[in-house]
């Protein structure tokens, strides 16, 4: 972790640089399935009227027992949203959501490999074939990838809170950041924020509420949402709870 003192670097990143090994099954997901669900970082924008399900049968790793046919598996749906998630981690919630809505698009970024590789294994193992990947830093990919006014959402979920307040200008929610996101965003689209970390909570409260091109849909006196019915409660969280700690969701929708 930087020492204090060490000037807080000049472009934001979406990443922290985790090690971690990939396990046998996360290799072989990257493997077989990486060629259809994996989008290369690329300096040309996205078109995502042109994405469609993948043709092929996804059970190409271990065909779980009772799956459906591979003919009912292919697809040349379009989706009429898109969603754009920064920081999946293993990707539980992103596999989830994506169930949740097989309408929607979503296109994950994820710079940690055994994250990509375990939710590849969960787009295997639960025929989800509405998510794309891209594992690369997500401030680049919004830069270069993603045209302006184009995404229906934006998930943000439990970021590095950064808990040291040396270290606080590090956190990804920050004013300049916010309005990049707000610019991708189509009118009448939402930015869904959630942490675990209350300070955080309170400065991407903040930040958000003083954006003025996002509006807070909460009702709530505290201006913070009820959880979503797409969002799930993770392990992570759900142990969390039960140790008595919060967790906030923020959404604003885009005006």
């Amino acid at each position: 972790m930087p020492s204090e003192g060490v000037e807080h670097p000049r472009h934001i990143r979406s990443f922290v640089r985790r090690a971690g090994r990939l396990t046998v099954g996360q290799a072989k997901a990257l493997d077989v399935l990486g060629p259809q669900f994996l989008i290369p970082f690329q300096e040309q924008l996205l078109n995502f009227s042109s994405f469609t399900d993948p043709q092929v049968t996804i059970n190409s790793i271990a065909p779980p027992a009772g799956s459906m046919p591979a003919d009912d598996q292919k697809g040349l749906k379009n989706h009429s949203k898109t969603v754009f998630e920064i920081g999946f981690g293993m990707g539980e919630a992103t596999a989830h959501i994506a169930k949740v809505l097989p309408d929607t698009l979503f296109l994950a970024c994820e710079v940690h490999q055994p994250g990509v590789g375990a939710l590849l294994k969960r787009i295997e193992e639960q025929n989800i074939t509405n998510i794309r990947i891209v594992s690369h830093d997500a401030v680049q990919v919004l830069d270069k990838m993603i045209p302006k006014a184009s995404l229906d959402g934006i998930h943000i979920f439990f970021p590095d809170p950064w808990h040291k307040k040396r270290h606080n200008k590090r956190r990804l929610i920050q004013p300049p950041f916010i309005a990049t996101l707000a610019q991708h965003i189509k009118p009448g689209g939402y930015l869904h924020c959630a942490t675990d970390w209350q300070p955080y909570a309170q400065q991407m409260m903040e930040v958000l509420s003083a954006e003025p091109a996002l509006k807070n849909a909460a009702t709530a006196q505290d201006g913070y949402a009820e959880k979503p019915h797409y969002r799930p409660l993770t392990k992570f969280e759900n142990r969390g709870i039960k140790l008595g700690h919060g967790v906030w969701d923020l959404v604003f929708d885009k005006l």
